[in-house]
């Protein structure tokens, strides 16, 4: 699929889909239409057995998104399908089915850096910088800011979030909110060599491993080694896993078959 001229443009590179936020006038904030859109591609590609990874960016290179549109929410903008906020808001939590590399192309803030730590791999540009100055505007950062202490010591959350102020993408990356700190230039092709890297790999063994790691944040050790237990026989068990071992042996690359 490659739809271009709404406030969220699709493309596809292979088993990869591109997702653009496409309002870079307004620094690629989240308008409702820009969410309904977004939702609604999240919803597409967990259906489609053809996207193996999915690639994150915005147009521009001043913004990769200023988080909520204030003007848009202010004058009683809200979603017009309230279900497609549930695709969203699993996307938010970090249990998207498809693993999701943000390629941060200029300032994540507010909402737009609760939508980079939803991601689960970073590429940022040497300019990007990231903050939740939610408490400046007399709100608090609801959209997954304040679940950033599992991320980072407390303090430097607390510094975050406190004062409003931001930070830059070097400091990020020593904090291990960002895996690469790249030229702006080089951020898009950095972030499809790590999506490409996954898309490489088998889908099923993919999506376990994600959502076996994701929840290690929240859970016990005991109800950790449970999740391993029940992901067990189902991969293991699987063509996938058949393939791959006959692969190496046959030293050739894997067939997937995603089962």
């Amino acid at each position: 699929m490659d739809t271009t001229g709404g406030e969220l443009e699709r493309g596809r590179d292979g088993h990869v889909e591109i997702l653009t936020l496409n309002r870079p006038e307004q620094r690629n904030a989240l308008s409702p239409a820009l969410l309904e859109q977004l939702s609604a591609a999240l919803a597409d590609i967990k259906r489609d057995a053809g996207v193996r990874a999915v690639v994150l960016t915005a147009a521009g290179n001043r913004a990769f998104c200023a988080g909520m549109d204030l003007k848009a929410f202010a004058t009683g903008g809200v979603l017009r399908d309230m279900a497609a906020t549930v695709e969203f808001t699993e996307f938010t939590r970090g249990e998207h089915a498809k693993p999701v590399v943000a390629a941060v192309n200029g300032a994540a803030v507010a909402g737009g850096f609760e939508l980079v730590m939803a991601c689960d791999l970073v590429v940022a540009a040497e300019h990007a910088r990231f903050g939740l100055p939610e408490v400046k505007r007399g709100l608090f950062a609801a959209g997954g800011g304040v679940a950033l202490p599992a991320r980072v010591p407390l303090a430097v959350a607390l510094e975050l979030g406190l004062t409003g102020e931001p930070i830059d993408a070097e400091r990020a990356y020593q904090l291990g909110l960002v895996n690469r700190v790249v030229p702006a230039s080089q951020v898009l092709t950095v972030a499809l060599d790590l999506a490409h890297a996954i898309a490489g790999n088998a889908p099923l063994a993919v999506a376990a491993t994600k959502a076996m790691m994701r929840a290690t944040i929240t859970q016990s050790a005991s109800e950790a080694l449970k999740m391993v237990e029940e992901y067990r026989e189902p991969i293991f068990g699987s063509i996938d896993a058949r393939e791959g071992a006959l692969a190496f042996a046959e030293r050739r690359p894997p067939r997937w078959a995603g089962h």
